[in-house]
């Protein structure tokens, strides 16, 4: 006995239809480093167009890992990490999350230019911090996150390699004072170390490559 043809055309619509669907399913997001640098025209103010080296007060981002430029983008959103200025420019991106992913692209498809430490007293200093790490205060190497050669790993731990020591510095003290409360790692590895030794660490990064 043949069944009927509206049992055939269900069980035919039954076996067709997840791959229609899959077919339908919209692609994959994929952040366009050139709409990212439409949207940088106002963070060269800054972090200069190419997100080079410009004034030390402010991150070098070129050649950073976009991971982590849209983690620190979306939680200077969200208030996680306080910067009045990044907050009011995140506010602006109309596009949210792809905006962000956008510009994170583009910054990343940077190439960073070398920089160099400055202190020779403190060299010494700064590089057993950065590859043996302070193991009376419990410091863990910065080398075991950040990489031997400061190149961080993606998804993770930023690039530290040739960033502005001043930066670094300011960043390690903030850590250290709570005022930058975005990664309970990094806060307490920075209450450990006092400022010459964070000053000496920040030099030394400074001329990783």
């Amino acid at each position: 006995m043949k069944p009927p043809q509206s049992v055939i055309s269900s069980l035919l619509l039954a076996l067709v239809a997840p791959f229609a669907m899959a077919a339908e399913a919209p692609a994959a997001f994929k952040a366009d480093p050139a709409k990212g640098q439409a949207l940088a025209g106002a963070c060269g103010a800054c972090h200069l167009q190419d997100g080079g080296r410009g004034v030390p007060a402010n991150p070098i981002i070129a050649g950073q890992h976009p991971e982590y430029i849209f983690k620190q983008l979306t939680e200077f959103k969200s208030g996680k990490r306080a910067s009045p200025v990044m907050m009011g420019m995140v506010m602006t991106l109309a596009g949210g999350e792809a905006d962000m992913k956008h510009l994170a692209a583009f910054y990343a498809s940077k190439t960073p230019q070398p920089g160099a430490s400055q202190n020779k007293e403190t060299l010494a200093l700064g590089e057993q911090i950065y590859r043996g790490g302070i193991v009376s205060k419990h410091v863990p190497a910065c080398s075991g996150c950040h990489s031997p050669n400061g190149a961080g790993m993606p998804a993770q731990y930023p690039r530290v390699a040739g960033q502005h020591a001043e930066y670094a510095e300011a960043q390690l003290l903030a850590f250290r004072a709570g005022t930058r409360a975005n990664s309970a790692q990094m806060t307490g590895i920075a209450a450990r170390m006092n400022d010459r030794e964070i000053k000496a660490v920040s030099d030394y990064m400074a001329g990783l490559r």
